[in-house]
């Protein structure tokens, strides 16, 4: 992948983008929509990019902060992100009509959590203060998790039986940093547990991956995304640590700021995994208006795994709401 004295050009990291969890959720938004017309409220973000949620507001989805925000006998969608049990306590007692689009890898972190605690354990959830996901896990067992944001935090950690403590992990985070905590806890509680599989989810690490690739030949590495994706901003700090001499988040091609391609060659292009294909090829275009037409892929996987929608989406949620309301 050596360039040629003066050319300009693009690596296009494959695979970027949606993810099968994010390509659900948006569907599920979008069917039902269909289904069941507008209004449908959805609880946060559905995924975390401004222009997906621009784009789904304008077909009739309502996003909110709190529950209580939903009227009564309405439709609401729970995000990708996953709630704690009391969320949808909360929808239940507002006789709300539930569909819920949580990644079933975030699913399965969330039954792990359950599990350990139902055995006692003390659970060491890696993660970052603040996050949804996090906060969804978090509620699942709150007795028993400890959230541990970064290696760094390690120290402070307290648990009641040090050989029976077990570790679990947000899916979106920094393969890297993540093994760097489990180390130092490792380093602390030497009889820790690994949870049965990595939480960490599969496109998560597949873009990681691909961004690594991408460090080594590019000077500049821009990554498309959100500044509320935990996964985009990942992956800007995965590139700077392979050896990137620059890497920028933005949301769109307008963020880019034309200084960053000085003395610039080569420059690395993703986004992350919640990120629609139109606004890559909106960089793409941006980059080839400013001599940077010669773009090449860079494949460093093969993706093929969807999920099924969610199972509500097969009923009359409007008729359960109506009934839910009369109750």
């Amino acid at each position: 992948m050596t360039a040629t004295p003066g050319s300009r050009r693009v690596l296009l990291a494959a695979p970027r983008g949606y993810c099968a969890g994010v390509d659900r959720a948006v569907i599920a938004v979008e069917k039902a929509l269909e289904q069941y017309g507008a209004p449908i409220y959805v609880r946060h973000e559905i995924v975390h990019n401004k222009y997906v949620v621009q784009t789904l507001e304008k077909k009739g989805a309502i996003f909110v902060d709190q529950t209580a925000e939903v009227p009564e006998g309405s439709i609401v969608m729970f995000s990708a992100h996953g709630v704690a049990p009391t969320v949808h306590a909360e929808a239940a007692e507002r006789k709300l009509a539930t569909i819920d689009a949580t990644c079933p890898l975030v699913t399965k972190v969330h039954k792990e959590a359950v599990r350990f605690a139902k055995e006692d354990y003390d659970i060491l959830l890696i993660g970052h203060e603040g996050h949804e996901e996090v906060i969804g896990t978090s509620g699942e067992a709150p007795d028993h998790i400890t959230l541990v944001d970064g290696p760094e935090d390690v120290a402070n950690v307290e648990v009641r039986d040090p050989d029976k403590v077990v570790w679990l992990s947000q899916t979106t985070l920094s393969v890297d940093e993540t093994m760097e905590t489990v180390d130092a806890l490792k380093g602390k509680f030497p009889n820790l547990l690994s949870p049965p599989s990595d939480d960490i989810c599969y496109a998560t690490q597949n873009r990681q991956i691909a961004v690594k690739k991408l460090a080594e030949d590019a000077e500049l590495v821009i990554v498309v995304g959100s500044k509320n994706s935990s996964n985009s901003i990942r992956m800007v700090e995965v590139a700077l640590d392979a050896g990137a001499a620059a890497s920028y988040l933005v949301d769109n091609a307008g963020e880019i700021d034309e200084a960053w391609l000085e003395g610039v060659t080569t420059v690395g292009l993703t986004s992350g995994a919640s990120v629609p294909d139109v606004l890559v090829d909106g960089v793409i275009e941006w980059l080839a208006e400013r001599g940077y037409g010669d773009v090449e892929t860079v494949k460093t996987a093969d993706e093929s795994i969807t999920f099924s929608l969610p199972k509500e989406l097969r009923r009359d949620l409007r008729a359960e709401a109506a009934q839910l309301s009369q109750s």
